[in-house]
């Protein structure tokens, strides 16, 4: 099970999708998910239910998809707020994707579809979510001006050479 964490822009999805590819596994989002299972865009959720009824759905969505066949999935950037949630992360190869905020704002800064960006505190968010980030993270991968390609291959080997060490018997 891989997992991969961060903040908006820092590549999760696309990463992800090429991660998946490569390594021959399922792809999963869990905002995605959300919303299939939901039948209502997460904007929707929140604007209706509140944040709180959000993540009971977020939380529950990610342990099903943990308990579940191996996959690469790329959790919504707010998701390991939760410490139920990051418990749930405990046994999977946990990818964090860092994105500096100048570099979050050149990537999609502009996108409509991403109304947390019109939050006057959304700095402090990024801010605050950071050390959720590094918490659970097996492995961190440096994204800023990098292309998905790379930073793919960079999360492959850092993985491969987690397992070598895992096998090995040291710990890390």
């Amino acid at each position: 099970m891989i997992v991969l964490v961060g903040f908006m822009g820092a590549g999760k999805s696309t990463v992800g999708r090429l991660l998946a590819r490569k390594l021959d596994l399922r792809f999963a989002d869990s905002d995605t998910e959300i919303e299939q299972r939901a039948g209502r865009r997460v904007r929707e959720i929140f604007a209706a239910d509140g944040e709180a009824a959000f993540r009971a759905q977020e939380q529950a969505v990610i342990a099903d998809l943990i308990g579940g066949p191996d996959l690469v999935l790329a959790l919504g950037g707010g998701a390991v707020q939760s410490e139920q949630t990051r418990r749930l992360l405990r046994p999977a190869s946990v990818v964090y994707l860092q994105i500096s905020y100048a570099e979050m704002l050149r990537r999609v800064g502009g996108d409509p579809r991403r109304p947390m960006l019109r939050r006057p505190d959304v700095e402090d968010i990024y801010r605050r979510r950071l050390a959720g980030y590094e918490s659970v993270a097996t492995l961190t991968i440096a994204t800023d001006g990098r292309r998905p390609g790379a930073v793919c291959l960079d999360v492959m080997n850092g993985l491969a050479g987690l397992r070598r060490v895992d096998r090995a018997g040291y710990s890390h």
